[in-house]
């Protein structure tokens, strides 16, 4: 199907990504997970992503692990097969490609994607059998189709809990820079998920990274990144750390958009907004009570209601 694994297109904490087709033709991309704790991600992927069905979430294809070596040197490889998706992630286009890529993310666009992983999210928060809490939530694990809609990915550290539990504690999950504070004190919830998605949705209007590896702590910098928008703001210069690469945007949309990613990533969790409340915002159908540091207007957004199955 790979080609002996011979084309990588992505390289992860957990594994190598490879393009591959099928019989048919349909370009698919082949996940090989490789970590010491391999089997049990690789069934907490499958068991997660084979019984979710939204369009913002990408669908497993097939599955399988292969086991070699003797009883006393057994080495397994799991691999996972999802659809091939030709514009990549959302992080290529925000961070790996400059002004010139980006400038291919226009407003409308990005804000469709915004209203994209809130949906995707919604969903699995609220309209599983079981709460799925995704917890590693990034423009890395955004994935782009042929129209640039976006697809949430990667599940591997994901977590399925009942629908009544508030809080999970296990070890610290996701990635610097879109953690939630209460990780640290093992602390876990669906707002973790959407302190995550606010801090995507500040990096997908400034088209800065909220945190650069090796520049300061975990803890601290996405904090000042935040900061230093809503300073701007306050200021009444918000279009300042907006990205440059954007020529024509609905500043008032920006602005309420901007307001609602500071929701999600307040420091206490209970007062953050849930990912249903969140799409009600950008679908223009509600209008809620925003935190007094950031309490406005809400611009409705207009966007084409979807069938039930697609929220």
């Amino acid at each position: 199907m790979t080609g002996d694994l011979g084309a990588m297109v992505g390289r992860g904490g957990s594994g190598e990504v490879f393009r591959g087709l099928l019989d048919d033709g349909a370009p698919v991309a082949v996940k090989r997970i490789a970590t010491v704790a391999g089997e049990a991600e690789f069934i907490r992927e499958v068991s997660v992503v084979a019984s979710v069905h939204h369009r913002s979430l990408v669908r497993l294809l097939g599955y399988c692990f292969v086991r070699r070596g003797g009883s006393s040197h057994t080495h397994s490889q799991y691999y996972l097969v999802y659809p091939f998706f030709e514009n990549g992630s959302l992080d290529w286009w925000l961070f790996n490609g400059g002004e010139e890529r980006r400038r291919l993310l226009p407003w409308p666009t990005r804000r469709r994607i915004a209203v994209d992983v809130a949906r995707a999210l919604a969903y699995l928060h609220h309209k599983c059998h079981r709460q799925i809490l995704h917890l590693d939530v990034k423009p890395a694990n955004i994935l782009l189709d042929g129209g640039l809609r976006a697809h949430v990915s990667d599940f591997g550290v994901s977590m399925s809990i009942a629908q009544d539990l508030t809080s999970v504690d296990t070890r610290g999950r996701g990635t610097p820079g879109y953690m939630a504070p209460e990780i640290s004190m093992n602390k876990l919830s669906a707002m973790s998920d959407v302190y995550s998605y606010g801090m995507t949705i500040l990096e997908l209007v400034t088209g800065r990274r909220s945190y650069e590896s090796g520049k300061g702590s975990s803890e601290t910098t996405p904090g000042l990144f935040a900061r230093d928008v809503r300073e701007k703001m306050a200021r009444g210069a918000l279009m300042e750390v907006v990205d440059v690469a954007m020529a024509r945007v609905d500043e008032r949309e920006v602005e309420a958009l901007v307001k609602v990613a500071f929701c999600c990533v307040q420091h206490r969790r209970d007062i953050r907004p849930s990912m249903l409340t969140v799409v009600d915002i950008l679908e223009g159908r509600v209008t809620v009570d925003l935190p007094v540091e950031t309490r406005v207007s809400v611009v409705h957004f207009v966007e084409p209601h979807s069938s039930s199955h697609d929220r």
